[in-house]
């Protein structure tokens, strides 16, 4: 190979990442008493000159071990651990604000961040004085700055403030300049650290929404945050963190159902699941593919038969029996049955603490096992818990939730008084039932389950299971509705001036 196909070969492969972590280490000295600092200085040195073993007077701690990651150009990945884990100090590398003790970082674009509460401010500086020294530090011309500044005002939405010393502020407003300035300078790459908690609802919305804008447009975001939800429905992939180490790398729904094991755990069984996840390989993704590759040969299957004149139209079912494309031949699939191919591949157990549910399953009113449904029809969601032991104020709970984990709704009877059990005895087994109604459109979805209880006086999470039960609902011709639940939208279409019509 040529110089210069080199060159373009390496410049190819560089634009591929945006971000590149290679076995990135970040250690700390810490000295339990003050006088050790200064004993660390000189007794190690008179001890090597005279032939000594040199003593430590601290001790190491790793904030981070060996790290290696890479994200793509376009991608948004979710970062998730509990307190302490590592997640801040490995963003404040990425954004070079820290040095690595070893390891290298490398990140091809533009690098906007929002990593702690007024980073990058100077507390005696006004809001528009800041919002021009942030500019600076990301590489932003002034000339530029100035005609993007009405932009960030607008967003920032602090009013008067913005020409107050920043030392003033609220931490709302903090944030809210902070972050309007981040997402205005056009990041190629937009790193964001649990900031967002800070603000109110409304400036949390558009502030995801703007995320959102910056992904659709092809940015790069690299997310924190303790909000499982916020991390599904952001990132494509997810990164878990845990006493410094990456522990679990895949899709996001599966990566927060394991941090939600590991946060959940009493601290003896931390280690073991802790050992677990780390064993893991993520599937997933499998289970999805596999799931629409099912549904889409079941529908060429009847469409080849119904086209081919192998399956007669008298023998449909009524509501079918005028099917004029392969949409519509979706409905040609049993109704109300058990599939036994269609089963939860994720199922994931969180730490038990007294109880253990189990035969977590969907049936008709009638008590036949489903895990297809028609959109409108009751349903039972049922599971039997075992009590290991004596506990009070008894609640369970159901949630049902998207393939990609977006949460859609529920029960929990730890709402309503009257619904709690007021104790129940070591070694008794109750069966749990919700009826609702099936007001999800057509599609695959999951649902979760739980058990909460007061054990010697405090209550926890007695055991949940995520992704324990998956199931399909049913395509329906002529649905007016789009989404995930069903409205029971009714359009209405007048010309004005006349009476109205429905449609």
């Amino acid at each position: 190979m040529s110089s210069n196909e080199f060159d373009v070969e390496a410049r190819r492969h560089a634009s591929d990442f945006a971000i590149r972590v290679r076995d990135v280490s970040k250690h700390y000295v810490m000295f339990e008493r003050p006088e050790d600092r200064f004993k660390q200085m000189i007794v190690p040195r008179l001890e090597r000159l005279i032939g000594r073993p040199p003593r430590r007077y601290f001790r190491d701690f790793a904030a981070l071990s060996g790290i290696s990651f890479e994200v793509g150009r376009g991608e948004t990945i979710g970062i998730i651990g509990r307190n302490g884990s590592g997640k801040s100090t490995l963003l404040q590398i990425i954004c070079g604000t820290l040095q690595p003790t070893s390891g290298s970082v490398e990140v091809n674009g533009r690098i906007a961040a929002l990593l702690e509460l007024g980073a990058g401010f100077n507390p005696e500086f006004t809001g528009r004085e800041n919002v021009f020294l942030n500019a600076s530090i990301l590489g932003v011309p002034r000339k530029e700055m100035e005609w993007r500044f009405d932009d960030i005002a607008r967003f920032a939405d602090i009013g008067p403030f913005l020409d107050q010393p920043v030392k003033t502020y609220s931490s709302g407003m903090y944030v809210r300049l902070a972050f309007a300035v981040a997402i205005n300078v056009d990041p190629d790459i937009l790193v964001v650290d649990e900031a967002l908690s800070v603000g109110d609802e409304a400036f949390q919305r558009k502030c995801y929404a703007r995320i959102e804008d910056i992904k659709d447009k092809g940015g790069t975001i690299l997310f924190v945050s303790h909000g499982a939800q916020a991390i599904v429905q952001l990132c494509t992939r997810a990164i878990l963190i845990d006493g410094g180490n990456k522990i679990l790398e895949g899709t996001a729904k599966a990566v927060v159902n394991q941090y939600q094991r590991l946060v959940n755990a009493s601290p003896q069984a931390t280690s073991g699941i802790r050992a677990g996840i780390l064993e893991m390989q993520d599937s997933s993704h499998q289970q999805g593919a596999a799931t629409q590759q099912a549904e889409t040969a079941i529908v060429d299957y009847l469409w080849s038969e119904i086209t081919s004149d192998r399956i007669p139209t008298s023998e449909l079912p009524n509501e079918a029996s005028v099917a004029r494309s392969k949409n519509q031949v979706q409905v040609l699939v049993q109704a109300e049955h058990f599939d036994s191919t269609l089963l939860s591949q994720s199922i994931t157990h969180l730490d038990e603490r007294g109880a253990r549910i189990r035969d977590v399953n969907i049936r008709t009113l009638s008590g036949e096992r489903v895990n297809t449904m028609q959109v409108g029809r009751r349903y039972l969601f049922q599971y039997f818990v075992d009590f290991l032991i004596d506990a009070n104020s008894v609640g369970f709970g159901m949630f049902i939730k998207c393939l990609n984990g977006a949460g859609l709704g529920g029960a929990n009877s730890n709402r309503t008084s009257g619904s709690l059990l007021k104790s129940v005895s070591q070694g008794t087994t109750y069966c749990v039932q919700f009826e609702f109604d099936c007001r999800f459109l057509p599609g695959t979805y999951v649902a979760n389950c739980g058990v909460t209880g007061t054990i010697a006086g405090e209550g926890c999470i007695m055991h949940r299971v995520m992704d324990a039960e998956l199931f399909r609902v049913l395509p329906e011709p002529d649905l007016l509705a789009i989404g995930y639940v069903n409205l029971e939208p009714m359009l209405t279409v007048s010309l004005e001036g006349r009476s109205s019509g429905s449609l």
